[in-house]
């Protein structure tokens, strides 16, 4: 069996999390079968959308080991103590012998240190957390074309390191010096406010003594997926877009990824320059077939020290039009904003294990042309991609079956919208739903013109008559 499958996110839960008290979202296409999979979530503002994407990248920190930002203690609901992800894997190929499905539950709430008093009298004010309280794993699936019911293999709740005993002693063995290095690294995992399922120390001891067929590879492929294969443009990001402070370059084994600003360059190691060029010549092949006559490139400016003391190179970006070359940061905001995901985009559609969330995808893309994109990605692409928009023309270009909408009830925030009746085209139906209300209010509250417009009456009185 190879080390590292390919892993797709086959659905996932929301609990408590921002404005949403309970959603559920499948990834799949239940109306016809596609090699890509792409969610795009439409719906009002403030109804749900960027948390979709906000707990996919929690869950990318959760993949990786890292320790999740205390900016996501305070995304929990304010009326709740504590909030919870749950997320179902595929793991494999339909083609091979081996295909799992891994479910992973995320419960967490926010803690505030003690505050301290400083030699000097002043205080030191706790620093807000973000804690884990449980973790679970259970897995399912087919080995060696035969049926594996579900089992629940990790159980961080109520237990020293972990349970169902039986499944401890399965996947650790009973070496007490095991035993305590992971009570250690259960409770070190706890206070830097990261994963203990997908710490370093369990890993390599299941990798090791685990004896349960398929466990290893699948925590091997989930650890894999959220490192090199999992890439969230998310709220944040997609903030900064005028700072241009997003992905272009993927992928450095020394350094990890390396981050190129669109307007100001970025000082990359000398042994990535060939990557950085290798990725831009592989980005001009699609850039002037999606901008005509639009091709980029990179200026080296010179040397300069990394950080860890090895040799860097400082680049900046430059664009081609009509033979004539100017600094990317004079480009426009919608021209800048492809090319900060179009390699994402490039791997998305050849790459069946790469998994994509973007928020707010339509931001300055001209909408015929994001509608294109995405047909051409949906219909022939391998990978996986996940994105809000409020452009509705993707509603038009791709099979209904890949959109999902949010609710008005934070208590059920996802729904599917499937057309009947004298329309099919999507968009259309969507926009009845909104004016009539057919789905029993669920995609929109009404807003009415008139109040609006008395509203910016009544404030426009601090400008006077």
């Amino acid at each position: 069996m190879k080390s590292k499958m390919p892993v797709r996110i086959k659905s996932i839960s929301i609990r408590n999390f921002k404005n949403v008290l309970s959603g559920d979202l499948s990834f799949e296409n239940s109306r016809k079968k596609y090699n890509a999979s792409i969610v795009g979530l439409y719906g009002q503002n403030g109804s749900g959308k960027t948390a979709l994407i906000d707990a996919i990248a929690m869950l990318k920190f959760i993949l990786c080991g890292y320790q999740i930002p205390s900016k996501y203690s305070d995304l929990i609901n304010v009326d709740a103590e504590s909030a919870s992800i749950s997320c179902s894997f595929k793991i494999g190929d339909d083609e091979d012998d081996d295909v799992y499905e891994a479910e992973y539950g995320l419960f967490f709430t926010k803690t505030t240190e003690e505050t301290t008093v400083n030699t000097d009298g002043t205080l030191n004010h706790g620093e807000i957390k973000t804690e884990i309280v449980r973790e679970t794993l259970s897995l399912s699936g087919e080995r060696d074309g035969k049926r594996m019911p579900k089992q629940l293999l990790i159980d961080t709740e109520n237990t020293a390191v972990f349970g169902p005993k039986s499944k401890y002693d399965a996947i650790v063995g009973k070496d007490r010096d095991i035993y305590t290095d992971l009570i250690v690294a259960k409770k070190l995992s706890r206070s830097t406010s990261s994963s203990f399922i997908f710490c370093q120390e369990l890993q390599n001891v299941i990798e090791k003594n685990c004896g349960i067929d398929g466990v290893s590879e699948v925590f091997a492929s989930l650890r894999w997926f959220g490192l090199r294969k999992l890439f969230v443009i998310d709220s944040e990001i997609a903030g900064r877009i005028s700072l241009n402070a997003l992905p272009l370059i993927i992928g450095d084994e020394k350094h990890g990824s390396v981050f190129v600003s669109l307007n100001d360059g970025a000082v990359v190691p000398e042994s990535s320059i060939s990557i950085v060029n290798k990725v831009i010549d592989n980005m001009n092949i699609v850039l002037p077939e999606i901008v005509p006559g639009l091709k980029i490139g990179i200026r080296e400016l010179g040397s300069q020290m990394m950080r860890d003391g090895s040799a860097g190179i400082r680049i900046g970006l430059v664009s081609y039009k009509a033979g004539k070359e100017i600094s990317l940061q004079y480009e426009s905001e919608g021209i800048k904003k492809i090319i900060a995901i179009l390699q994402l985009l490039i791997a998305v559609y050849n790459d069946n294990s790469i998994t994509v969330a973007i928020d707010e995808l339509d931001a300055g893309v001209f909408e015929y042309l994001l509608g294109e994109i995405l047909r051409i990605i949906s219909e022939k692409g391998k990978g996986q991609m996940v994105f809000t928009s409020h452009n509705l023309r993707p509603l038009e270009t791709i099979d209904t079956g890949f959109v999902a909408f949010t609710t008005t009830d934070p208590s059920d925030r996802y729904m599917r919208i499937k057309p009947s009746g004298r329309t099919k085209n999507l968009r259309d139906y969507y926009y009845r739903d909104i004016v009539l209300g057919e789905n029993e209010g669920r995609v929109y509250v009404p807003t009415r013109n008139s109040e609006i417009a008395l509203a910016f009456r009544e404030a426009g009185e601090l400008y006077g008559s």
